[in-house]
């Protein structure tokens, strides 16, 4: 069985980040303290994702995952999840509002058709859905 990839069109952002509300999604498996952590021995890669709240305490967040070395954002979160710092660039008036959630999922997966049609867009939909996000930073792990 061939699996295609589809591309997804580059879209630049054109508007001012001045004025815009930033979310964060990261492919690099960060979630709360409390939540339940990715399910890093199913072989095929966990498909579910985490809501991460505008209010999260990053000393609260953690790393569960296996394809990376994470030793660096297991001393500062801000590695791959660089919420802190978005919040300095609100401060610095450099962006208008950090997003209302913000959302964690463990990237590596072998379950790519899932990912593309079920998951990826469950995500864009949390993050479209109260967020009030303009821009999302995507980052990987």
């Amino acid at each position: 069985m061939t699996l295609s990839r589809k591309c997804v069109p580059f879209t630049p952002f054109d508007g001012e980040l001045s004025k815009a509300t930033v979310a964060i999604v990261t492919a690099g498996g960060v979630h709360l303290r409390g939540q339940e952590p990715f399910n890093t021995a199913d072989e095929l890669g966990d498909l579910s994702f985490r809501i991460i709240p505008e209010d999260a305490d990053t000393s609260d967040l953690m790393v569960t995952h296996h394809h990376y070395d994470h030793s660096d954002a297991g001393r500062d979160i801000n590695v791959v999840f660089p919420l802190d710092v978005l919040r300095d660039l609100k401060e610095e008036g450099f962006v208008r509002e950090v997003a209302k959630k913000h959302v964690g999922y463990m990237g590596y997966t072998m379950q790519l058709k899932a990912m593309y049609e079920g998951t990826a867009p469950e995500i864009a939909n949390e993050i479209d859905r109260g967020s009030r996000a303009d821009v999302v930073l995507l980052t990987g792990g």
